[in-house]
């Protein structure tokens, strides 16, 4: 059996940071647009609908860390457990002319390297909420603002989309995925 543990194990850690760096970006700023929200609902509760709508934006960050860490554990083959692994680390030493510890460790890296593009990007639900905290309270008095405070809450979510892209390019790259 190939000594790939470090591999595998620094697989994991990108899979893991994919997804908790974007839950802690999504978690922050889904609670501070809800804090707004239930402020504007407490006003009058027919703004639950609109407060939700905006409520809701920031939590895409977390999906797209959740897609992140399962694209991560397809590609180097952690979801077929370490024989998974074992077998993806062979492949890729065919591919690129190395031995398959040392294939291994790229596919680690490039995991890591992964889980903090879609992770550390997944931050920018912070300022989404920030953002969905104030439409709320715009569109509350103004019910007309409703699509221009749509736009600006959606800003944010560009470098989240591309913190996405920039893992599957890696792991498109690399012949993690699509190989």
């Amino acid at each position: 059996m190939l000594d790939v543990s470090t591999g595998v194990a620094l697989a994991a850690v990108g899979a893991g940071i994919s997804m908790g760096a974007a839950a802690i970006g999504s978690g922050i700023g889904v609670g501070i647009a809800g804090a707004a929200g239930a402020g504007a609902i407490a006003e009058d509760p027919n703004k639950f609908g609109t407060a939700l709508v905006f409520q809701a934006l920031p939590q895409t960050q977390g999906i797209y860390g959740f897609l992140g860490a399962v694209l991560i554990m397809i590609g180097t083959g952690i979801l077929g457990g370490f024989a998974g692994f074992e077998a993806a680390a062979n492949t890729m030493a065919g591919l690129v002319g190395t031995t398959p510890e040392n294939a291994a460790l790229i596919m680690g890296l490039a995991a890591v390297g992964g889980g903090l593009s879609v992770g550390l990007a997944g931050l920018s639900a912070i300022g989404q909420g920030i953002t969905a905290a104030g439409s709320i309270g715009a569109v509350s008095k103004e019910p007309g603002a409703f699509g221009k405070c749509m736009v600006l809450t959606v800003m944010s979510e560009t470098f989240a989309v591309f913190g996405l892209l920039i893992t599957i390019l890696i792991l498109v790259g690399l012949k993690l995925l699509g190989a």
